[in-house]
C-alpha cells in the first residue's frame, strides 16, 4: 500500500481537529464576551440606581421592592420555557434585559455595603469563578456525575432563600451562604464543561449564537450568585 494513502487521512483528521479547536475557542470567547457585557450592564444599572436617591427611594422604600427582587426569578422561568423556541436575536435581547433587571435588584448592595468591600469581593469572586471555569474547560474528568447533586443543592438554596426573605434568620442566611458558594463554584466548572461539550462545528451561525447566549446566561448566574453570597462574609456595611 502506498504510504501516502495512510498519511493523508491522518493529515485530514489533524486539520479537522485544528478547525474544531479554533471554532471551540471562538465559541467560548463569544460566551465570555456575552457574560462580561452582561456583568457590565448589571454593574452600571446597580451603581446608577444605588447612588441616585430619586431612583432607589421609590423602589426600595415601597412594596415595589418585592417586584424588583422577584423579577430576575421570573426571567429565569421565562428562559426555561422559551429556550427551545426563541431566535438568537430574541435570546440576546432577553439576556440584556435580564442583566438590567438583575442590576436593578442588586442596587441595594450599594446602599448596604462600602464601595471598597464591594470591589474586594468582586475580585475574590472573579478569581474563584475564573479558576473553576478554567478547570471545567481543561479537565479530562467527566463532571456530569456531579450534575444531579449540584442541581439538588441549587434547588435547596433557592427555596431556603425565598423562605428566609420572610423569616430573616441570620443563622439560616449563614448556612445558605456557605452551601450556596459551594454549589455555584461547582456549577461554574460543570456548566463550563457542558458549554464546551455542546459545541458542534456543524451548527449554523444562528444556533451557535443562541448556544453562546444561553451558555453566557449560565455562567453569569453562577458569578453573580458567588459574588452576592461572598458579600455576606467579606462585605463591610455602611
Amino acid at each position: 500500500m502506498d504510504p501516502f494513502n495512510r498519511q493523508y487521512p491522518l493529515g485530514a483528521s489533524a486539520r479537522a481537529d485544528a478547525g474544531l479547536d479554533q471554532g471551540l475557542r471562538q465559541h467560548m470567547l463569544r460566551v465570555y464576551n456575552y457574560m462580561g457585557a452582561g456583568l457590565i450592564i448589571t454593574g452600571l444599572v446597580a451603581f446608577i440606581v444605588g447612588s441616585t436617591p430619586a431612583l432607589y427611594v421609590p423602589i426600595f422604600q415601597s412594596p415595589l421592592k418585592w417586584v424588583v427582587m422577584l423579577a430576575p426569578l421570573a426571567f429565569i422561568f421565562f428562559f426555561s420555557f422559551k429556550i427551545q423556541t426563541m431566535s438568537a436575536s430574541a435570546a440576546q435581547m432577553a439576556f440584556w434585559a435580564f442583566c438590567a433587571v438583575m442590576g436593578l435588584s442588586m442596587a441595594s448592595v450599594f446602599l448596604v455595603f462600602t464601595g471598597t468591600s464591594i470591589a474586594r469581593t468582586f475580585f475574590i469572586a472573579a478569581t474563584m469563578f475564573g479558576a473553576m471555569s478554567l478547570y471545567g474547560y481543561t479537565t479530562k474528568r467527566d463532571l456530569s456525575q456531579f450534575g444531579s447533586f449540584l442541581m439538588m443543592g441549587l434547588i435547596g438554596v433557592v427555596i431556603a432563600s425565598l423562605v428566609n426573605i420572610f423569616l430573616g434568620s441570620s443563622a439560616l442566611q449563614f448556612a445558605i451562604s456557605v452551601i450556596g458558594i459551594v454549589v455555584f463554584v461547582g456549577l461554574t466548572a460543570w456548566d463550563t464543561q457542558n458549554i464546551k461539550e455542546q459545541y458542534a462545528e456543524n451548527y449554523d451561525q444562528e444556533s451557535q449564537q443562541k448556544l453562546a447566549v444561553f451558555g453566557a446566561l449560565s455562567l453569569y448566574l453562577n458569578f453573580v450568585n458567588i459574588f452576592q453570597l461572598l458579600l455576606n462574609f467579606t462585605g463591610e456595611r455602611e
